[in-house]
């Protein structure tokens, strides 16, 4: 089933069942699938790779306003942005612990023989092509960092 058929199915159930914040969050996702639909050299249908980076796009910018929307002490803003976050989530592949991606990366590292700050663009190029959709760039980013100093 495609991620646009899931989404216009759940859809349906949070109309039914009232739901305001999950209708918002996958409106906002399939709003997002259309524009990528339509983007100048799209064809018919996104690849799962291309949804899997849409979904993470939603998540990024709904974690980073709830962030902004906590720094003003304004959590009846943020608590909402929350909600869809978890909403989108659903939709994503399981996401990996700190400790798996810090394997993961420790593992590329070893591999390519890597040292020091110099080589974290490398690094952070196999690492992100490796674990892509299965966690965000900040956290391979801070691991690479951690473990290159």
């Amino acid at each position: 089933m495609s991620l646009e058929t899931q989404i216009m199915d759940e859809m349906k159930n949070a109309m039914r069942a009232k739901d305001t914040v999950a209708l918002e969050a996958l409106r906002a996702i399939k709003s997002g699938i259309i524009l990528a639909k339509t983007e100048a050299g799209a064809g018919d249908t996104l690849s799962a790779d291309d949804e899997i980076k849409l979904l993470q796009r939603l998540v990024k910018q709904r974690k980073d306003s709830a962030a902004i929307f906590q720094q003003q002490n304004r959590a009846d803003l943020a608590e909402p942005e929350l909600a869809q976050v978890a909403v989108i989530e659903k939709f994503l592949p399981a996401q990996l612990s700190e400790a798996e991606v810090e394997a993961a990366v420790a593992a590329i590292i070893a591999e390519g023989g890597f040292s020091g700050m110099a080589a974290m663009g490398q690094v952070m190029g196999k690492a992100s092509a490796v674990l892509a959709g299965k966690t965000d760039g900040k956290t391979i980013s801070t691991i690479v960092k951690k473990l290159l100093a």
